[in-house]
Formats: C-alpha cells, sequence, structure tokens
C-alpha cells in the first residue's frame, strides 16, 4: 500500500468522561468492599473475592484497548474495531449503490455506539460516540454505519471520488 492512496484516516476511542467515571466507580466499590472484607478476617486470596476483583481490571483494560479505525483509499474503505476484528474489512467501492455522511441517533436506532445491529433494516453500525456517519448501502440491500468525528472532511472525500452521483 503506498502512503499516496491514502485519501482519509481516522482512529477513535470510548474517551466520554462519563463511561469512565461509571468504570472507575465501579471499581472503587468493589475494592472498597474487598478491603472491607479483608478487614473482617477474610483472606485477599479466597477465590470468591478474588474473582470478583477480576472483572473489575479486566473491563477498563477493554475500553482501553477499544478504537475504530477507519481508513478511505482510492480502492475503497477499511474499518476495524480493536479488538473485536483481528484483521480490517475491507469495503471495495462496487460492492456500494450508496455511500454519504448522515447524522443518526445511535440510542434510537442502534441502541447506543459499539457494534450494533438496528432495528427496522438499519443495519450494522461502527461507533465509539457522536451522532455522525457514513452511511453505506450495499448493492445486495445491507447497510453499515461508520462512525466518524470527522463528517465534513469524509465528506469532501467521497465527493471528490465522483462514485456516487447522489452523496448527500
Amino acid at each position: 500500500m503506498k502512503k499516496d492512496q491514502i485519501l482519509f484516516e481516522e482512529s477513535q476511542r470510548f474517551n466520554q468522561w462519563w463511561i469512565w467515571a461509571i468504570i472507575l466507580g465501579v471499581m472503587c466499590v468493589s475494592v472498597y468492599a474487598n478491603m472491607e472484607t479483608i478487614q473482617m478476617g477474610e483472606s485477599l486470596f479466597n477465590w470468591t473475592y478474588f474473582s470478583r476483583l477480576i472483572p473489575v481490571f479486566i473491563i477498563p483494560g477493554l475500553f482501553y484497548s477499544l478504537a475504530l479505525k477507519t481508513r478511505v483509499e482510492v480502492n475503497g474503505i477499511y474499518v476495524r474495531f480493536i479488538p473485536f476484528h483481528l484483521k480490517e474489512i475491507f469495503i471495495a467501492w462496487d460492492q456500494l449503490d450508496e455511500c454519504y455522511i448522515r447524522t443518526y441517533s445511535p440510542l434510537g436506532e442502534y441502541g447506543g455506539w459499539g457494534i450494533k445491529y438496528g432495528l427496522g433494516g438499519a443495519g450494522r453500525v461502527y461507533n465509539v460516540s457522536g451522532n455522525q456517519g457514513l452511511q453505506l448501502v450495499f448493492k445486495d440491500g445491507a447497510r453499515l454505519l461508520i462512525g466518524t468525528q470527522k463528517p465534513q472532511e469524509l465528506h469532501e472525500i467521497i465527493n471528490k471520488l465522483h462514485l456516487f452521483p447522489t452523496s448527500n
């Protein structure tokens, strides 16, 4: 892959303060509850108490590692939601009927953020925050929405390619 083939690149993470506040709050409560148990004379190495602490440290690590990576090249779109996709998903332009930027309701259409499946034919979504995305409509009718924090830049790139006559 030549560097000049890359027209657009974006990497997104779950950086919302409220998510981290919830995660850290749960961590603190769990650690505090386990410390109280230890002070009552129970052993820290009791498997029951230790097993409660494992998710408390794994879940923040998982959220920290989550990243949505999107790349647009002259041959198509590459998307990867780390750690769920082991390799990039490639979508060639000729697989698509439509490709445009749109505003959407993450909670109303898809039930939140992450990798979701919408109701009523909304299709799949890969998103981490916000309400702007690149809507892909495949020739077979399937739909994929890829969230973006750079909608204007992505819109300009898609329009410059002149592949979709009705790009919004």
